[in-house]
């Protein structure tokens, strides 16, 4: 059975990343652990991180709840940019 911190980070209401989690992870077990082959995935884990956090603290700020958006309102919202 997975931790409730585990399970959290699986839930895409929570986790806007998990896609990138994921394919960061993959790629690490297909290279053996060498970092160096995974470069990418982690730079568009850090870039997917960075822009979330950003719309996160920017909904805060203007007190909007939840800080989070659902995976849905996610959706729509990188729909809307293009």
């Amino acid at each position: 059975r997975m931790s409730r911190h585990a399970q959290q980070l699986r839930d895409h209401d929570r986790n806007p990343c998990v896609v990138e989690t994921d394919a960061s992870r993959k790629c690490m077990d297909d290279n053996n652990y060498n970092k160096h082959m995974c470069t990418a995935y982690f730079l568009k884990y850090k870039s997917c991180r960075k822009f979330w956090h950003d719309i996160m603290m920017q909904r805060r700020r203007n007190g909007v709840k939840p800080e989070m958006p659902s995976a849905e309102e996610r959706k729509k919202i990188l729909e809307s940019m293009g």
